[in-house]
């Protein structure tokens, strides 16, 4: 599992990796966004490369102290042409005892991926324009309107990548999000906030050049990532 490494880092991060693989050995990203996979595939081979996802809210409140804030802890991995191998069954059972941890195995890990980025891409970009958590921005209407062109918008691209979800998919997800505690907000929005290098690039941006690139317009997401792209390049130096 590549774990405690954002998703900026995980080209460099999987390099440090390469003495420790054996010839089939998985490297399971469990960052947000829809690139680590192939990244993954580029620094170490495509037999490395499976798909991953965690489920959870928390932070980082002190070294080695997380806060969990909500959301039952869940991760789901796969191999990324659905097949279910035995190197997924060793990893699933490995996980079979955790405690406070549900853990499965996908045959479609590339759509789950792509629920998640729905969901996180929005959360994260709302909530970094408005600074509000989660349930302020979803409680006012201009805001809550803005969340819901949002997560369509990452839903259309995800159809144009030829990914198998729904239309039902942006209602689920606005439901789902509708239940989490209302102090809740998005790690990436809490680095933006704190003036620290954000995934800005990997989930806002992503929207766009992931819609760019099959010719979906993604007003939102484009907007979103515009407007803090000055503040992220100055949490890295650039200006």
């Amino acid at each position: 599992m590549l774990l405690g490494v954002k998703a900026w880092q995980v080209p460099s991060a999987a390099a440090t990796l390469r003495p420790l693989l054996g010839p089939d050995t998985p490297v399971v990203p469990l960052q947000n966004g829809v690139d680590a996979s192939f990244q993954i595939a580029e620094a170490l081979g495509p037999q490395h490369t499976v798909g991953g996802l965690c489920k959870l809210i928390s932070s980082v409140t002190g070294p080695g102290r997380i806060q969990h804030a909500g959301v039952d802890p869940y991760i789901a991995f796969g191999e990324l042409d659905g097949s279910r191998s035995e190197r997924m069954r060793r990893l699933h059972d490995a996980f079979t005892n955790a405690v406070g941890l549900t853990a499965e195995v996908s045959d479609n890990i590339q759509a789950e991926i792509w629920k998640k980025f729905i969901f996180i891409a929005s959360f994260s970009g709302i909530g970094s324009i408005t600074r509000a958590s989660l349930g302020v921005f979803r409680k006012i209407p201009e805001t809550r309107q803005m969340l819901i062109d949002a997560l369509r918008e990452v839903w259309c691209v995800a159809v144009a990548h030829q990914i198998d979800l729904p239309e039902s998919t942006v209602d689920a997800t606005l439901a789902f999000m509708d239940t989490l505690p209302e102090a809740g907000t998005a790690s990436m929005q809490r680095d933006i906030m704190e003036s620290r290098p954000s995934e800005l690039h990997e989930q806002n941006g992503a929207v766009v050049r992931r819609g760019s690139a099959v010719g979906v317009a993604t007003p939102i997401h484009s907007f979103i990532y515009s407007s803090l792209l000055p503040h992220e390049m100055r949490a890295r130096g650039l200006l």
